[in-house]
């Protein structure tokens, strides 16, 4: 089959590598129908992420079709039109009966690390892919839903809502903002709509990203290369911070940013994947009454 194959730092290569077999009795093979390019995969290439073994297969999302199962596999079949999420794990172990499936303690590799393809084992960016614990790991995709629609709900849409929206605690009448109007963040903006903000304030540097940001339901948008991006957010907010800042680059400038806008007593929820440290202003913020949040995403909604 062909695969992504990560090489080093700065370098990759489109392959033939081997097809992938089962290894387990809760594998299922899934070839792949459409597949996308995550920023972890970016940091990965940039040498980022020093465990990643050169010849691994890259990629943790996407969207198939199951072609093999393994002899323990009940509730899947071949034919199976199935959404793989970005996070394997085995349903049973302390950490996933809480859902929080993104540090199961029976993965493949990496014990405590539920984000293993691309990463620990071969990823989703080939023509075939092996998924462990596959029933707690694969969803079959509802009737109607494409593709395009589907592969959404592997990684990106669970993102910005579950470490974005859920743990910034968006609740009805909040005032939110949303630092980048990428995909993650443009799901972050869809999916607040769900607890009913008074405003939803989408912040970019792009215009063209602000504008998509508008149409998934951002109530306002601001450019943060404008000199007085600052006060044009607090003037929205009558002066007070918003309630929810939700941070979804992933550098020290765009932490900062959340931690500068949102009001007392207010949340601040990091999706950014982080590369480097941040200076965190804790003899500024402890007055405040900040909670801070991050993680990694757990797909424990996507069931719902």
């Amino acid at each position: 089959m062909k695969a992504l194959v990560y090489k080093g730092p700065g370098k990759k290569a489109w392959e033939e590598m081997p097809d992938p077999k089962i290894e387990q009795p809760t594998d299922v093979i899934v070839q792949m129908v459409a597949t996308t390019i995550c920023g972890t995969d970016l940091h990965i290439l940039k040498g980022d992420v020093p465990e990643v073994e050169v010849g691994r297969i890259l990629g943790h999302e996407g969207i198939g079709v199951i072609t093999e199962v393994g002899e323990g596999v009940t509730q899947l079949a071949i034919g199976d039109r199935v959404i793989v999420a970005c996070v394997s794990s085995c349903g049973k172990c302390s950490n996933c009966r809480k859902g929080l499936y993104s540090h199961c303690l029976d993965p493949e590799g990496m014990a405590g690390i539920g984000w293993i393809f691309g990463y620990m084992i071969d990823g989703t960016q080939a023509e075939y892919v092996r998924v462990p614990f596959a029933e707690n790991s694969v969803y079959k995709v509802p009737e109607g839903m494409t593709d395009a629609e589907g592969i959404l709900l592997s990684d990106i849409l669970p993102t910005g809502f579950e470490i974005g929206v859920q743990y910034g605690r968006v609740a009805p009448g909040d005032v939110v903002a949303v630092i980048g109007s990428g995909p993650v963040g443009l799901s972050a903006v869809m999916t607040a709509r769900l607890y009913g903000p008074s405003k939803i304030i989408a912040i970019d540097l792009d215009n063209s990203r602000l504008a998509r940001a508008a149409d998934f339901g951002a109530s306002d948008t601001v450019n943060s290369g404008d000199p007085d991006w600052k006060d044009q957010v607090l003037a929205l907010t009558d002066g007070l911070g918003v309630d929810v800042a939700i941070e979804a680059v992933g550098v020290p400038e765009t932490f900062t940013m959340a931690t500068v806008i949102v009001r007392p007593g207010g949340n601040v929820a990091i999706i950014g994947v982080h590369g480097k440290s941040v200076d965190l202003a804790l003899n500024e913020l402890w007055i405040k009454n900040i909670d801070i949040s991050m993680g990694l995403v757990n797909t424990n909604t996507l069931g719902m």
